[in-house]
């Protein structure tokens, strides 16, 4: 750890900034924070050779053995895959020696082809996709912007992925929504053989709160998934959120922004340079992840110092009293930092999912348990 903080290795670079997508749902271009049409639509070359030289300088100070560069949008296809090869060659060819740059694009794959994958794998570049399920009744949001559904041109590219660029598969990650059925969601994303999907929770606060039902919706939701993935009897694929609940129960480090009190470590670069917090504050109000820093004018270190990131990095103490006297403080960590805002309170309160991450966590806490005993039992019976 640096005098200023645990330094950043997972940087997002913006490298388009507009999507060919309209979801309706979208916290970024539908919420509350219109910075982005300030912004040029793509970064500009400067951009992302700054870009390069700043992470190159940020994994040097830090004696960094791996980063991670999450090329995003917008839809960061848009770009074209030439452009992300080089962003990727670039700050490959500038990390000090020794230093590991895993490279991944996250895209809606709708404008995913062969030649496109062709180039990313090429260039070792992972793929990950966007989707609200596997069928189109799931992705009915997901619309481009004349209203036409995007699902099959996004299933086109999904299906392309797995079945002609499997090494390059980093996965799916898919946004829970209580009102599908949640096996029925989980089974039909792992007909699109993702090795691992993460599962998150809408962005929404105490201000503008997710979409509600009855009790803990999305609590139970992520149970019903747990259950089907818990008992499968072999691991049909990774699920990041359940893997870090598991590892967090039992004592060991895991690293997520959903749950634990491991520091943030991620940063965002726009289309003009702009040094921001994660586009998840964005949901919160206009300029929630503004910090006045550009790569031209200023060094990762100096984002380190910036208040609402040492905010992220201050573990408990920078959470809500009712969280920091939870029995479930470790693994819960306080939920993801943008569901704790309420306007005039800031973050410092309890996440708007608190109950529906009790239920998660202690429904897991549960299945591990039952799972423990019959073990303990064995061994306790045996001939040593």
């Amino acid at each position: 750890m640096s005098a200023t903080g645990h330094p950043f290795r997972q940087f997002i670079v913006k490298v388009h900034g507009r999507c060919n997508l309209a979801c309706t749902y979208c916290y970024l271009y539908e919420g509350p924070d219109g910075t982005w049409r300030t912004r040029p639509a793509a970064a500009p070359p400067a951009v992302l050779d700054r870009t390069a030289d700043r992470i190159a300088e940020h994994a040097r100070t830090h004696a960094l053995s791996t980063v991670s560069l999450v090329l995003h949008g917008g839809e960061p296809l848009l770009a074209g895959a030439d452009t992300l090869a080089r962003l990727t060659d670039a700050v490959r060819a500038r990390v000090p020696a020794g230093c590991a740059v895993r490279a991944t694009v996250q895209t809606n794959a709708t404008l995913l082809t062969e030649k496109h994958l062709t180039v990313l794998s090429r260039h070792g570049v992972q793929v990950g996709v966007s989707l609200d399920g596997g069928r189109a009744e799931h992705n009915a949001r997901r619309v481009d912007h004349a209203g036409r559904p995007s699902w099959p041109a996004a299933r086109r590219g999904a299906r392309l992925l797995a079945d002609r660029f499997p090494e390059s598969y980093a996965g799916i990650l898919t946004v829970v929504d209580p009102a599908l059925d949640p096996v029925e969601t989980y089974e039909s994303l792992l007909e699109l053989r993702p090795p691992a999907v993460d599962l998150l929770l809408p962005h929404g606060n105490w201000s503008s709160p997710p979409p509600r039902a009855e009790g803990v919706a999305y609590g139970d939701w992520l149970c019903a998934v747990f259950d089907r993935w818990w008992s499968a009897g072999r691991r049909e694929t990774r699920v990041r959120l359940f893997e870090e609940c598991l590892a967090l129960l039992l004592g060991l480090p895991a690293a997520g922004e959903s749950l634990g009190l491991a520091p943030f470590d991620a940063l965002v670069v726009e289309t003009d340079g702009s040094i921001e917090q994660v586009d998840s504050l964005k949901s919160a109000y206009e300029g929630a992840a503004w910090t006045g820093l550009d790569v031209f004018r200023h060094a990762f270190d100096e984002a380190l110092r910036h208040p609402g990131v040492a905010a992220r990095q201050a573990g408990p103490a920078a959470l809500a009293d009712e969280c920091r006297s939870c029995p479930l403080l470790t693994v819960c960590g306080g939920g993801h930092y943008a569901h704790r805002y309420r306007a005039g309170h800031g973050f410092r309160n309890r996440s708007v999912y608190c109950a529906d991450l009790e239920r998660f966590i202690r429904h897991v806490a549960g299945r591990l348990a039952a799972e423990a005993v019959p073990a303990t039992a064995a061994r306790e019976g045996g001939t040593p």
